[in-house]
């Protein structure tokens, strides 16, 4: 990324502490359209553009559209070499637990290792858990929203498009509460570099779903729950 800022004149600046992948990209789209966050300009990383949001008076920092545990993997080794002190993952998911809501949201105390990045950072094991201090965080302020937020376990995969109905029904037995793509892959990098790392799974469809497909609600409670993420993070920051 260096080599990236020389090239382009940017200043070697750092990121902002906290900051956020919003993996789907739709509520950054959202923020910029209504003039709420405004660009980075010294963010240099494999065409990922960021974004500056104020919460209560701290400037958090938004990167869209790096879905996928090697895609953001890589950015998030980017944001730590960068300044960042803690990140968190906003991350649409399907609904594996049947008593989920659509839609809600998930803290994600672990993840199953069901891709291939978390298998180059860690020894093969079957789950990977979370930092959980910024876990209670997470807790503390989503659960003053209005959906329904539980902490669990996800399932992350690296095939959208091929989650059997015999796994769901296994996973599900299992204690699995929705299933997403990037989770284990950032646990896995949180513990080699003991860095502040969570994952907020906006529960938004489901195979036996007969409502709204990929329902997230509306755009102010998206802006919500961004903040609750924020407000999370910046309590989560490590003391210096």
């Amino acid at each position: 990324m260096d080599s990236v800022k020389v090239i382009r004149r940017l200043p070697s600046t750092s990121v902002p502490d906290v900051c956020v992948l919003e993996f789907d990209g739709d509520l950054t789209d959202h923020l910029v359209q209504i003039g709420a966050v405004q660009p980075w300009p010294t963010w240099a990383c494999f065409h990922t553009p960021m974004f500056a949001m104020d919460v209560d008076g701290a400037t958090c920092g938004i990167v869209p559209r790096s879905i996928g545990g090697p895609y953001a993997v890589l950015v998030a080794e980017q944001l730590l070499v960068s300044g960042a002190k803690v990140i968190v993952g906003l991350t649409s998911a399907g609904r594996i637990s049947p008593h989920l809501s659509i839609p809600s949201l998930v803290i994600a105390t672990a993840a199953i290792r069901d891709e291939g990045t978390s298998y180059h950072y860690l020894p093969p094991a079957r789950t990977v858990d979370a930092p959980a201090s910024l876990i209670l965080q997470l807790e503390s302020q989503l659960k003053q929203l209005a959906l329904p937020v539980q902490s669990g376990l996800v399932w992350t995969t690296d095939a959208p498009y091929r989650e059997t109905q015999e796994q769901i029904e296994a996973h599900a037995t299992e204690g699995v509460l929705a299933v997403e793509m990037q989770a284990a892959s950032l646990f896995a990098l949180a513990q080699v570099r003991r860095a502040q790392i969570g994952v907020v799974a906006h529960v938004s469809n489901a195979i036996d779903h007969n409502g709204e497909p990929f329902d997230k609600g509306k755009d102010v409670e998206g802006v919500d729950i961004l903040r609750a993420i924020f407000r999370a993070a910046l309590a989560a920051r490590p003391r210096r």
